[in-house]
């Protein structure tokens, strides 16, 4: 059947298979809060940052959908397919995690998933 060495070798493998696994699921459930920092000016390009507020301004752009807000003077990018159906309003209270990006001379957080937007009561 299987020598020595193929049998090792099978057995890494699972291992590391079910170490990956476990990894994800841990991970999944931890969230991203404890990974995310407080967004300021200071964040670095490709930071994973929260910001939590109440919405100043809703812009959608003209060019795809996409939708800008302004919460508490941080600019958040929302992209068309992560929008989707999601509505906004003036003054409703929000927290949410995305990626710093400079655009423009200007920082941003850029949104990557509509699980990534929360709105709160």
């Amino acid at each position: 059947m299987f020598v020595h060495q193929e049998r090792v070798a099978i057995l890494l493998l699972v291992g590391v298979t079910v170490s990956v696994i476990a990894s994800y699921l841990l991970l999944t459930s931890i969230g991203k809060e404890p990974f995310a920092s407080a967004f300021s000016n200071r964040s670095a390009d490709g930071e994973l940052v929260m910001v939590q507020g109440a919405i100043d301004q809703v812009t959608i752009l003209e060019n795809g959908g996409h939708v800008l807000l302004e919460i508490d003077g941080s600019t958040v990018f929302i992209p068309a397919q992560v929008a989707g159906d999601l509505s906004f309003a003036r003054g409703a209270n929000i927290s949410l995690y995305g990626t710093v990006q400079t655009f423009r001379g200007k920082k941003e957080i850029i949104i990557n998933s509509a699980d990534d937007l929360r709105v709160i009561p």
